[in-house]
């Protein structure tokens, strides 16, 4: 079988050679590239005699799918797989796996980190004192008390409640189903609408599917309080961004933490949020730790050595 790994997974040459190691001993080839393509066509030139590809979050189209006649499997080195033409892939009868689970305590981390530099002011507080200036106008608040609204309580949502909990949260949370581990740990369920006008901050953790797509818009921002946050590290397109620029913009709440958009940085320079105030903005980094990466690429070859011993694992 020949595998090609069409995009670098952000590990180190070592790294890659050790797993190679495992396709190249029962007898497989494996390509491995270390640079994205240029375009579509570069794409498929890379993909067009693999029988497995490995991507990480790089768009894979109908289009390159349809033109790749050998292709049995795509591993993805990623939790979401929106950026994936899945019914290209049902129509071939091509294995889609993914690796989630590889992220969730990255996510989590960078969640908090959003919250704390929001309600600390650490950005305009590091500023200041760059400039010569001192804490006046930038006295915080504490989390200790807070409430947090938590959408989605998957495996990230889940981890999430676990660490609110150790910093004296209230715990509201909305999911498509409910888990005993979250009630376990204190945590109230509850609809969308009474969540977002309880909560201090909303944080969300639900993929992107057509239930999810918009959920948070204008009607649902106006529910939130003054002065509550809200914090997207999940799917850029989970939330109306224009409209949540809108909201910061005219204070009806009192800030954003948003790793995702509905484009993969860079930004336009005249994009809604750029502008907005008490807004951090990071360029889709939730799941980017070396920790992480290396361990969605033992995820992602696992689940190719797994298809090659006719085994299917982590399918979506």
């Amino acid at each position: 079988m020949r595998i090609v790994m069409l995009e670098p997974l952000g590990i180190s040459d070592e790294k890659l050679d050790r797993l190679a190691m495992g396709i190249n001993a029962k007898g497989h080839e494996l390509v491995a590239y270390d640079r994205r393509p240029g375009d579509e066509e570069d794409l498929c030139r890379r993909a067009l005699d693999a029988d497995a590809v490995i991507i990480a979050n790089m768009p894979l189209g109908a289009g390159v799918i349809r033109r790749c006649p050998n292709l049995k499997m795509i591993s993805v080195a990623f939790t979401g797989v929106d950026h994936v033409a899945l019914e290209a892939c049902r129509e071939r009868g091509i294995v889609v796996c993914n690796a989630a689970g590889y992220s969730t305590q990255s996510v989590a981390e960078l969640t908090f980190g959003l919250i704390f530099a929001l309600l600390r002011n650490i950005v305009k507080c590091d500023s200041a004192v760059r400039q010569g200036g001192t804490k006046d106008g930038l006295i915080g608040f504490d989390l200790w008390g807070k409430t947090l609204g938590i959408v989605g309580t998957g495996a990230i949502g889940t981890r999430v409640a676990e660490i609110g909990r150790v910093f004296g949260l209230r715990i509201l949370a909305c999911s498509r189903s409910e888990r005993a581990e979250v009630k376990a740990l204190g945590a109230e369920y509850t609809d969308l609408d009474t969540l977002l006008m309880e909560s201090d901050i909303v944080t969300l953790h639900v993929p992107l599917n057509d239930s999810t797509r918009g959920l948070i818009k204008a009607d649902k921002l106006k529910l939130m309080k003054k002065t509550a946050l809200l914090i997207n590290t999940a799917r850029g397109p989970v939330v109306d961004n224009a409209a949540l620029a809108d909201a910061l913009n005219r204070g009806s709440i009192a800030g954003a933490g948003i790793d995702v958009f509905d484009m993969e940085p860079p930004l336009p320079e005249d994009y809604c949020l750029l502008g907005a105030p008490n807004t951090i903005l990071t360029p889709h980094v939730a799941f980017a730790t070396k920790e992480a990466l290396e361990r969605r690429a033992d995820i992602a070859f696992d689940n190719i050595i797994a298809w090659l011993e006719g085994r299917v694992q982590n399918n979506v």
